[in-house]
């Protein structure tokens, strides 16, 4: 993710502001809970349940991330129609949840791009 794609996409209605806020606040809270579980799952889950025989974090961890991976999508996808971000950055924030440690770079990104085009619209 460049710096030009954290460029602000438009410009937001002034009484949509409220609720661009709101979605940022759920997709960031998503980003981090999602992301976490990843890291756990990869980093202990799968060397415990391969190494040792013991599968019990991966079951843990592993199933309310791909349900919670899900909700994450959800909503990115919302925030992303109320900045009117385009598919290319709509895909590159989505497959960020598959990754280890991306989806906190994806959120940063995103923070600063939904940032940016608030500050743009409050300006305007």
């Amino acid at each position: 993710m460049n710096e030009s794609a954290t460029a602000p996409a438009d410009l937001v209605d002034k009484e949509d502001i409220a609720s661009v806020r709101s979605a940022l606040v759920r997709y960031r809270v998503m980003a981090y809970v999602v992301g976490v579980l990843l890291v756990v799952l990869m980093l202990v889950g799968l060397p415990l349940k391969y190494i040792w025989g013991d599968g019990r974090v991966v079951t843990w961890t592993g199933v309310p991330h791909g349900w919670l991976y899900m909700v994450l999508l959800i909503t990115a996808y919302d925030l992303g129609r109320r900045v009117k971000w385009s598919l290319k950055w709509f895909v590159m924030i989505m497959l960020a949840g598959t990754v280890p440690f991306l989806s906190f770079v994806a959120e940063h990104f995103a923070t600063k791009n939904v940032r940016a085009t608030l500050a743009a619209s409050e300006a305007a």
